[in-house]
């Protein structure tokens, strides 16, 4: 299919961020966006045009019944003005595998990259070079047909969206507080825990208010059966570092197959450390904090990349984790990573795209 392309005319253009340390996260778009609609079977109407609102009916379906994915990658500016995408191809990879999960129709994982790679051309310029920021993409799909019956949707768009950002958390590459929520859960078996679906987000908005109100950055959910074993962190996979090893959830349908988290174990493993994925009860780790032999904790994900984890609270009893600061396996991790992503390091695992 051939895309179309509508330009900003340039007295439309907006201004790129003056000061890129203040950039923050999600507020700032870009001129333009990519759309494609699905009706009458088939993808139909690829296009870039200018960014703005869309039209939507009150019934569309998406409003009522939240028949809605969304993905996150972003594209890096590299130290000789090139810019690149890391592991872009698992994204829309892992973005079918969502749309099949919500009944929605699956995408050209070829010719949705190709679609962001064009919206790159003319809007890669927004990518900004302070280090620990980026150009964030956002593909999504919504389903747009008028109908207030409950089925599967028969109209859809799906866009990408791109945004300057900053660091996602505030305290960039510093040690966060966490909550253990042992009430609220986030994810059962067989619902949508390894889904990017608006809904799974929803449902954890309002416990992650409450730990943000007693002065947590995020939340570490337990499952939902026994709310014993420990699952993912706020919108981050979460991992442990115990006796040297480096822990993490294993992928049984209520973590979401992450990859960063991917990137994670096979670095962890490539730098010589014993990794696994396996359960971890929330017992066990105390039990480990109390002994010494947790040294460290993290959360890994695209937005943050590796935030550390310096303290956590569980049933009002809060435990900090090794010295409170970054530990070194978490350092060595986030180095090898973000180097790979900003060009810093070799790609010897052919993992980043650079854009033409």
């Amino acid at each position: 299919m051939e895309i179309s392309i509508r330009r900003q005319q340039p007295r439309h253009l907006k201004p790129h961020p003056e000061n890129e340390s203040a950039l923050g996260f999600g507020d700032i778009y870009t001129d333009h966006i990519f759309k494609m609609d699905h009706f009458d079977g088939s993808w139909r109407n690829p296009r870039i045009e200018p960014f703005g609102p869309l039209i939507l009916s009150p019934a569309a379906m998406v409003l009522h019944y939240s028949q809605t994915i969304f993905e996150g990658l972003k594209c890096y500016r590299h130290p000789d003005g090139r810019l690149a995408l890391f592991r872009p191809r698992e994204n829309f990879k892992r973005f079918n595998s969502s749309a099949a999960r919500m009944a929605i129709p699956l995408l050209d994982e070829e010719f949705a990259l190709r679609a962001l790679k064009e919206l790159l051309k003319i809007d890669g310029g927004w990518t900004p070079s302070l280090p620990g920021s980026s150009l964030y993409i956002r593909p999504s799909i919504i389903a747009t047909e008028e109908h207030l019956g409950v089925r599967p949707a028969r109209e859809y768009l799906f866009f990408i969206m791109l945004g300057p950002v900053g660091p996602y958390y505030p305290e960039g590459f510093a040690p966060v507080r966490i909550y253990v929520e042992d009430s609220y859960s986030r994810a059962a078996p067989g619902g949508l825990g390894n889904v990017k679906a608006g809904a799974s987000y929803a449902s954890s908005l309002l416990a992650t208010e409450m730990a943000s109100r007693k002065g947590y950055t995020q939340l570490l959910w337990l499952d939902s059966v026994s709310h014993k074993f420990v699952e993912e962190v706020g919108s981050m996979n979460m991992f442990f570092v115990i006796d040297e090893t480096v822990l993490t959830a294993p992928l049984t349908g209520t973590i979401l197959p992450g990859i960063t988290r991917a990137s994670v174990l096979t670095v962890a493993r490539d730098l010589g450390l014993k990794a696994e994925e396996r359960a971890l009860s929330i017992d066990e780790v105390l039990e480990a904090q109390k002994n010494g032999r947790l040294k460290e904790c993290f959360g890994s994900g695209t937005a943050a990349v590796i935030s550390p984890v310096g303290r956590l609270c569980y049933r009002d009893e809060v435990f900090q984790i090794g010295d409170g600061g970054i530990g070194e396996i978490t350092r060595k991790l986030y180095d090898e990573l973000v180097g790979i992503q900003y060009g810093l390091i070799p790609d010897e695992r052919g993992w980043v795209e650079i854009l033409d």
